[in-house]
Parts: C-alpha cells; structure tokens; sequence
C-alpha cells in the first residue's frame, strides 16, 4: 500500500466535500436529526392521554373518583360534558382517545355497598396505544378500590372491588394492530413513490445532459412540470388501488367508509408529495442529493412525526408544534377516519383543508423555481 497514493486520493475527496456545501451540510445534519427525533420524539411511555369525562352523579364521591384520573400523569382530562352527541364527536374528530361516564347514581351505590358500573369508552384505532392506556385505567381504578377496601375496617363496607369498569372498545374492538398499520402505511407508501421517485426526475435531466435539448424546444416551465407530474401522479393511484385491495383481501381491514372520499384525498395528498419532490429535484440539480433530500424532507418526517408509530400528544411540546407541519399527520388522520370510523368530509375538512395548501403551495414553488434556462 502506498501511502502517498491514500493521502492524495484523501485530499481529492476533502477538497470535493469543501466545494459541495450541500452534501457537507447533510452529512453533518443528518446524525443529529436522527438523535433528536429518535431521542426526543419517540418514546414507548405513554403520557397526557386525552380524557373526556360526563359525571352524571356530581356528588364529592365521584369527584375523588375523578380526582385519581386527574392526579395521574398518564391521562390528561380534556373536559366534562353531559351528553353522548359531544363524546362521540369527540372520538370522532380525534380529539379524545377515552371517554369515562359515571353513572347518576354513583355515590349512592357506592355507599351503600354494591359494585358502581363505570363506562370507560375506548379508540381502539391505535391498538397498541389503547391496549396501554386501557391498563393505566384499571390500575387507577385498582388503586381506588384498594383504597376503600383499606377504609373498609372503620366502616361497614366489605366490598373489595366497589367500581367496576365496563370498558368498551370503539373502531377497533379487538385491538388488531393491522386496522391501524394499514391506512397509516398507505400514507407511507405515497410519501416514498411521490417524493423519491419524482425528486430524481430534474436532476436527471441536468446530469444526463438532456435538460438542454428541452430547454431550447418551445415548452413552458408549467407544461414540462405538469407533463412530468403526469406519469408519477398514475402510478401514485395505482399504488393506492393496489394498497386497497390488500389491505381488504389480504388483511381484511375494514374500510367503512367512502371509497370516492379516499380516492380524493388521496389525489390531493398525492399532488402535494409529488410536487414536493419535483421541488427538490429542481433544487438540487443532482440525482445524489435529491435522493438524499427527500428522504430527510419527506420519508423520515413522515414516519417519524406523522402519528403513525407513535402517537401525537405523547410527544413533547415543541416537537409536537413541528407536526403541524407534516403534511403526512393530516393524511393519516383522514385515512384512520375513513377506514375506521366511516367519517366524512363534515368532521375531515380541517385535515383536507391542510392538505390543499399544502398541495397548492408545493406546485406553484415547484413552477416558479424551474427556470428555462442553463444556470
């Protein structure tokens, strides 16, 4: 081995790493995004679950009761309300993923010494996230039975479980993580055909040397964007046909919703991705980098922060505000609201309404940043 040869080929490659700032500057980004997200974002600690509560008694005994909910770290009440209409929209909308409902006559069993009935309704849209939430539940209401039966000695109650919890599972019943992987992976696999494969579609252009012969024809920087768009925006559909018919004859994950209204957001969701990715192959001018931006720009924020490994609201604060951002975290909430709750554009147009700025802003930067002309 010669050692002047490795030192010469060194230098080549740190004088090419100082000239191309944008490579270096993702080289440097790169680990410490992952670290961030990976350390910050992510946690399989569940934390703030949202809680509805209808106190039908409103005595000081279903206050304490309440109390025990309140006091816990793992659940985070959102409201009291008096009526079904309100919680149902609520596990509608995604605003709640529990709902607890005390029964008029709360206090009364309870002195008296029989079982309460207390209804704990439950979003099962994330399995695994309900399944953990569920025994956070119990474990209040175990603790509190506990702690009667220990007062039980001064009183003349004997019963050692007063509150019995009649949990109820809504959208997914049996707790079937693939009702909740499959629409939240149909968003994925949007993301990846779209931003990917149209990011290289530019660049290219400009390293095969073409770009030149397109830009001395008479098209329009519209026309040659659109005529791009075009292709990838079909095999986006075909994509989202074959995901359909999978997860239906395959998984058999229910779709209980419209299948019109999915075929439309996904088109709008698609637009959006795929001008995202022609975006950044305009941008970066090579294949290389383009790939490597729309993983960063699209792929990883997609799967990280979207909710669909982990939830929202157990994220912190300031990770939670860049989930706004994501266009993936309103697609996958309308994909869960069609599949599994069978909602419509009434209770989705927040999302939708997301989803066409997004689309709109993304084409119209993507028409303005190709230029016809050799930079």
């Amino acid at each position: 081995m010669n050692l002047k040869r490795v030192r010469a080929i060194a230098n080549k490659e740190y004088i090419q790493i100082i000239r191309d700032p944008r490579s270096l500057a993702l080289g440097l980004l790169i680990p410490v995004i992952l670290i961030v997200l990976f350390g910050y974002a992510l946690s399989l600690d569940i934390k703030d679950v949202p809680l509805a509560i209808w106190d039908q008694d409103n005595t000081k005994a279903s206050v304490d009761f309440i109390l025990n909910f309140k006091n816990s770290e793992y659940f985070r009440i959102i409201g009291y309300y008096d009526n079904y209409r309100n919680l149902e929209r609520l596990l509608n909308y995604g605003r709640t993923m529990m709902v607890l409902v005390l029964p008029k006559d709360f206090s009364r069993y309870l002195y008296s010494n029989q079982s309460v009935p207390v209804q704990l309704i439950l979003d099962g849209s994330d399995s695994n996230t309900a399944t953990i939430a569920l025994g956070y539940a119990q474990s209040v209401v175990q603790q509190y039975n506990d702690k009667l039966f220990r007062k039980s000695s001064q009183t003349n109650l004997v019963n050692s479980q007063p509150i019995s919890l009649d949990q109820r599972v809504w959208f997914n019943q049996d707790f079937e993580s693939k009702n909740f992987i499959v629409p939240g992976l149909i968003a994925i696999i949007m993301m990846i055909i779209a931003a990917l494969l149209t990011s290289l579609t530019v660049a290219r252009e400009w390293e095969r040397g073409t770009m030149e012969q397109l830009i001395s024809t008479p098209v329009r920087s519209s026309e040659l964007i659109i005529g791009k768009f075009l292709p990838y925006f079909a095999i986006g559909m075909i994509d989202l046909v074959i995901s359909v018919i999978l997860g239906r004859f395959v998984f058999f994950v229910p779709l209980r919703g419209s299948l019109i209204q999915l075929f439309i957001m996904s088109a709008l969701f698609l637009t959006g991705a795929l001008s995202l990715g022609i975006f950044i192959s305009t941008v970066a001018k090579s294949q290389l980098m383009a790939s490597q931006m729309a993983i960063l720009t699209s792929f990883l924020p997609t799967f990280l922060l979207s909710g669909f490994t982990y939830e929202i609201f157990n994220m912190p604060q300031a990770v939670q505000a860049v989930t706004y951002l994501i266009p993936a975290r309103y697609f996958i909430k309308i994909l869960r609201g069609i599949y599994l709750k069978d909602i419509g554009m009434f209770e989705l147009w927040p999302e939708a309404t997301c989803l066409m700025v997004f689309s709109v802003l993304m084409s119209r930067l993507a028409i303005h940043k190709f230029k016809k002309k050799i930079l």
